[in-house]
C-alpha cells in the first residue's frame, strides 16, 4: 500500500518513519493521502511530460477539471494532478482559493478583470490571460466574496 503525505515539515519526518515501520511506501502518486486536520497545503504533485512536479500553491492560478482529468494552470504551464476539485477545496485555503463553477476553482489574488454579463454570471480574466465563468450556481458567493 503507498500513501501520500500532506503534513506539517516538523510531523512529516516521524509520521513517514512511522508508517514506512508497519511497511507502507511513501508515495507523492499514491491514491490515499493523509492530511494534518486544520493545515492546508502548501504543494501539489503535478504531471508534465511524464515527469513528476511539486508545484507551490502560490503559483497556481487556477485549477479545471474536464470529467475526470484535472489539471492545474500556473503563470506559464499547465499540470494534470490526480485529486478531484472536492478533495481540492479542502486542502486549499479558502481565504485564497473560490469554487467559481462545477469545474473551475480560482486563485482570488489572480483575477485580473471581473465583466459582468446580461444573465447572472461573470467573465474573469485572471493573471495568465486565461478567462473564465462564474456560473450562476457560484454567482452570488463570487459577488459576496468580492464585495460586488
Amino acid at each position: 500500500m503507498k500513501i501520500k503525505l500532506s503534513v506539517s515539515e516538523k510531523c512529516a519526518a516521524a509520521i513517514k518513519a512511522f508508517f514506512i515501520d508497519k511497511g507502507i511506501e511513501i508515495d507523492d502518486d499514491a491514491d490515499f493521502v493523509l492530511s494534518e486536520k486544520g493545515r492546508y497545503t502548501e504543494f501539489l504533485i503535478g504531471k508534465a511530460d511524464h515527469t513528476l512536479h511539486r508545484i507551490k500553491v502560490d503559483d497556481i492560478v487556477f485549477i479545471e477539471s474536464f470529467g475526470k482529468q484535472v489539471i492545474l494552470h500556473i503563470a506559464n504551464a499547465e499540470y494534470h494532478i490526480s485529486e478531484r476539485l472536492k478533495q481540492l477545496e479542502n486542502v486549499l485555503d479558502p481565504g485564497r482559493f473560490l469554487r467559481i463553477s462545477n469545474s473551475i476553482i480560482i486563485c482570488c489574488a489572480c483575477v485580473k478583470k471581473i465583466k459582468p454579463t446580461l444573465t447572472t454570471k461573470f467573465i474573469l480574466t485572471l493573471s495568465n490571460g486565461s478567462t473564465v465563468d462564474v456560473t450562476r450556481s457560484y454567482y452570488y458567493l463570487f459577488r459576496e466574496r468580492f464585495g460586488i
